[in-house]
């Protein structure tokens, strides 16, 4: 069987989506919501349902829990694409609390990230089919054994010929020195980090994006590229040299969980098919800004 020229590798769970509320209710209180919806999630997970919804060839390698939450979770999946590994725990669960305007918070129990390991990750990884393929590793921050070895991972990947993203989410213990220290070492082992304007100015400690991007651009070697997803504000891209800017479109939010996923998914799609920086971060932000404005979501 052909090797798809995208490999998407990280965490997958069970999403449970509710809003939308307008500030938070006091404890001991009770809201109703218009709407809710459970659906497959993680990091990884919505970017291999992206390229799904853009009908993209792909492989998404991921675990699940082995309850019936992670059997429901893997159904949602095109198994043609999906390659699943076995956790022995209950599968990892968040609920998105959707705020008037899109934006969301997210309560995630630990549940089976906690136990992915490198060595199932890297059992499934075949050699890339050509020079222009791309795997991504999201949610890192998430898998604590996957964090320790994300350098190894993303080595393993190169060996096989891949060009390497990353897009580690939000550290579920803050910025501490230790994190800081990890996504600096992850950041300089990518070919391409796609981080969104909060990661930015957290991991910098700048208030400021564009003071925290120029401060993570000095720390870019040749070849390799920056993103930041500014969300309503589009995206950007950084290497050594250049800074490109694309503009996201005006739509309706419905929610935003998800959107730099699947910007991700589009982006990535448009490189392994050659296309200039420009062109493909134009795609990433106008599938992103179709994907929130729709329900059931629309990809394509």
């Amino acid at each position: 069987m052909t090797t798809p020229a995208l490999l998407v590798l990280g965490n997958a769970n069970v999403d449970l989506v509710l809003g939308e509320v307008d500030g938070w209710p006091a404890i001991g209180t009770e809201v109703v919501v218009k709407r809710s919806e459970q659906r497959a999630g993680g990091s990884a997970g919505n970017t291999a349902l992206a390229l799904t919804g853009l009908r993209i060839p792909h492989r998404f390698i991921a675990s699940t829990g082995t309850d019936p939450n992670g059997l429901w979770l893997r159904a949602q999946f095109d198994p043609a694409s999906s390659v699943w590994i076995d956790d022995v725990a209950d599968t990892t669960l968040t609920v998105g609390i959707v705020h008037k305007g899109g934006d969301r918070v997210f309560f995630t129990t630990p549940g089976h990230l906690q136990s992915a390991q490198l060595d199932d990750l890297l059992a499934h990884i075949s050699d890339a089919p050509h020079s222009r393929a791309y795997a991504i590793l999201s949610g890192g921050f998430l898998m604590p054994a996957i964090a320790a070895d994300t350098v190894t991972l993303l080595q393993a990947l190169k060996a096989k010929g891949w060009r390497t993203a990353i897009d580690p989410g939000w550290p579920v213990e803050g910025w501490t020195d230790d994190n800081r220290a990890a996504f600096q070492t992850w950041l300089e082992a990518a070919d391409i980090a796609l981080i969104n304007a909060e990661e930015a100015k957290g991991f910098t400690g700048l208030a400021d994006l564009d003071a925290a991007a120029e401060t993570l651009v000095k720390t870019l070697r040749d070849e390799q590229m920056l993103i930041i997803k500014r969300g309503p504000d589009g995206a950007s891209a950084y290497t050594q040299d250049d800074m490109i800017n694309a503009r996201a479109p005006e739509v309706t939010v419905i929610d935003t969980v998800g959107a730099g996923d699947t910007f991700n998914a589009a982006f990535l799609a448009s490189l392994s098919e050659n296309s200039t920086i420009e062109s493909a971060l134009e795609r990433g932000v106008a599938t992103a800004a179709r994907a929130i404005s729709t329900f059931p979501r629309c990809y394509a």
